[in-house]
């Protein structure tokens, strides 16, 4: 069964089988958000999805970068971030059109940021995760 569905541009509907919220600057103790914390942040939801998801295919949608504040720090610019980081395991019908529908499906890991902790759902999913190029990136399985 899954959390939600989300239906692409495509018109193809992805099941959410598994979600993952966090914040996306939780726990930041010190420094401020900037180019080089966003890049090790995306770097360690990207390794954490691959490792969590081995079997499936790990996409990042770029984020949207914000930059509020005209003065540099020691890091670079002040550079934030949509607040919530996710990372969703979506499932659909198979790829391969002759292979079994009962027997395959596809897959793909999914890394996305948004502003609020709402669940995707239908078409009213974050727009970016929407746009996602399924057939160029989910993985067939057999189940």
């Amino acid at each position: 069964m899954s959390l939600t569905r989300v239906v692409l541009t495509s018109g193809r509907s992805l099941d959410l089988a598994e979600l993952r919220l966090s914040s996306t600057y939780g726990g930041m103790l010190e420094g401020y958000p900037c180019r080089l914390v966003n890049d090790m942040k995306i770097k360690g939801l990207v390794h954490t999805a691959e490792r969590a998801h081995p079997s499936a295919p790990v996409h990042l949608v770029p984020p949207p970068r914000d930059y509020p504040d005209q003065y540099a720090g020691a890091f670079g610019p002040v550079e934030v971030l949509p607040s919530v980081a996710c990372v969703g395991a979506f499932h659909s019908t198979a790829l391969d059109r002759d292979r079994d529908p009962v027997l395959h499906r596809s897959a793909l890991t999914i890394i996305w940021f948004q502003p609020t902790t709402h669940v995707p759902y239908g078409c009213d999913a974050e727009e970016a995760l929407r746009e996602v190029d399924w057939e160029g990136l989910a993985r067939d399985y057999e189940l």
